[in-house]
């Protein structure tokens, strides 16, 4: 069945085309909001899609609009899918009181605690419905697709491509919460969302779940060394130790000077948009060659 979506505005970009969509979720139960970059080569062929998962306080709008990311996407040829980051107006009481926490903050998993798991969902969203919505209603390749994000975002690039590694052949991360059992906002999200069980919050941590065997693709980390966030609630570190101390390959650049916000990401998206790119298209330069 094809889903109905809502046009909200579509807006010409580096000559493809940048459209903001709504529909009404199955698996949240409410309206949900994506956004699409769409490069002008899809109107020749099939191309590789980029999920990109924004942080907290975020919305589907705040990547596309902030991170310069277009330009780079229409000469690679890349089509760029980013979503809103928790359900929205849900009626949950206090569901908008905390912004490390509820709307704008659904940590991109599935809750398991009441009155959370009524509709949090994001985890399934991504990996099932919205990956189902792009694949069947737009111009993609369905064996191309990279997975992206920042902060919270970050955390669940890397998460979601470890616990659903036949989805995503290419990983990266802006400053992510690379070890959230250890942090403050990972503690407070994952004892509402999902309840007091250690082992439940590391199904959910990165540097966790490459200590419990799972892997991923080389995945690219950026991360500004000026980052207010960094010692206390990001911990790179903990996600590098891991990666060595398992055998699993990870790019991490450190970056003086350069904090948590979109002018850090826009520095450096285009490396990111390339390093995709190159793990997109492997197969192609193979053949090619």
């Amino acid at each position: 069945m094809t889903i109905k979506l809502e046009i909200r505005s579509q807006h010409r970009c580096f000559g493809g085309l940048q459209s903001y969509y709504q529909h009404h979720s199955e698996i949240i139960g409410l309206p949900m909001r994506f956004s699409v970059y769409v490069p002008p080569e899809a109107s020749e062929q099939r191309l590789p899609v980029l999920f990109f998962l924004a942080g907290l306080t975020c919305t589907e709008e705040t990547f596309m609009i902030k991170a310069g990311a277009q330009r780079y996407a229409a000469e690679l040829g890349l089509v760029l899918v980013s979503m809103d980051t928790s359900p929205r107006n849900t009626g949950i009481s206090g569901e908008a009181d905390d912004w490390e926490f509820g709307s704008g903050a659904g940590f991109y998993l599935d809750a398991t605690e009441s009155p959370w798991s009524k509709y949090f969902h994001m985890e399934s969203y991504i990996t099932q419905e919205l990956h189902n919505i792009i694949l069947s209603q737009f111009p993609v390749d369905p064996k191309r697709v990279g997975i992206s994000g920042h902060s919270m975002g970050g955390h669940g690039a890397l998460t979601l491509a470890l616990r659903h590694p036949k989805l995503y052949r290419s990983v990266s991360a802006f400053a992510p919460i690379a070890a959230p059992i250890h942090c403050l906002w990972g503690q407070k999200a994952f004892s509402r969302y999902l309840g007091e069980s250690p082992e439940s919050w590391r199904k959910h941590d990165a540097t966790a779940l490459i200590e419990s065997g799972h892997r991923l693709p080389t995945p690219l980390i950026d991360q500004g060394l000026d980052d207010p966030f960094l010692a206390e609630q990001l911990h790179p570190s903990y996600f590098e130790a891991a990666c060595q101390q398992a055998g699993q390959p990870v790019i991490l650049r450190r970056h003086a000077g350069y904090d948590h916000s979109y002018f850090f990401i826009s520095t450096f998206i285009e490396d990111h948009l390339r390093h995709h790119h190159t793990l997109l298209t492997l197969d192609q330069i193979d053949s090619a060659g």
